[in-house]
């Protein structure tokens, strides 16, 4: 039997993807994590980073005191929420369909907040694409769409507006078994 992915029992839970969607590409404070998402207690949402924060997924970027109580300022730690080939062949077929139906459940609440703003068709877009790859192709594509996309996961700059680019590579049955 597959052993779990450490990182999947972290990330795969609704309100810590809810927590890594708010920090995103910024740095938020705990109270800008508290008022983005009001329908999550007060504990349960420190139990979540805290969570985040030990599984490096989460890093504190600053700390500092705010009538009296210490206020953490936090970004994207070293992991950064992404469950990596050895650790997706580790899951076993449940766990890996739970991982993957959460995801889909996560975009699908991003599309139906974004979808309230007016401006909300001026930068949606979704397709799918086959390509036909080896694991080298792959790991190639990894690494260029990395330094395409790095600029862009900066401090938000004048005119930018801030969109999620979410992908998933699903590899067609192997007709040759």
């Amino acid at each position: 039997m597959p052993k779990k992915s450490p990182i999947a029992d972290v990330v795969m839970h609704p309100v810590r993807l809810r927590i890594i969607q708010q920090v995103g590409t910024r740095g938020v404070t705990t109270s800008e994590l508290r008022a983005a998402l009001p329908d999550v207690t007060q504990a349960t949402l420190y139990r979540h980073v805290a969570a985040l924060v030990e599984a490096d997924i989460l890093a504190v970027v600053d700390e500092r005191r705010v009538r009296g109580a210490v206020e953490r300022t936090l970004a994207l730690g070293g992991r950064m929420a992404h469950v990596d080939h050895a650790e997706l062949r580790e899951m076993g077929e449940q766990e890996l369909r739970q991982s993957f139906l959460t995801f889909l459940a996560h975009l699908g609440e991003t599309f139906d907040r974004a979808s309230t703003d007016g401006a909300f068709r001026d930068f949606l877009g979704f397709g799918q694409v086959q390509l036909q790859v080896t694991t080298a192709d792959l790991t190639e594509i990894q690494a260029r769409l990395t330094e395409l996309l790095t600029p862009y996961m900066t401090a938000k700059r004048p005119g930018s507006r801030t969109v999620t680019l979410a992908t998933a590579l699903i590899p067609e049955p192997d007709e040759e078994r």
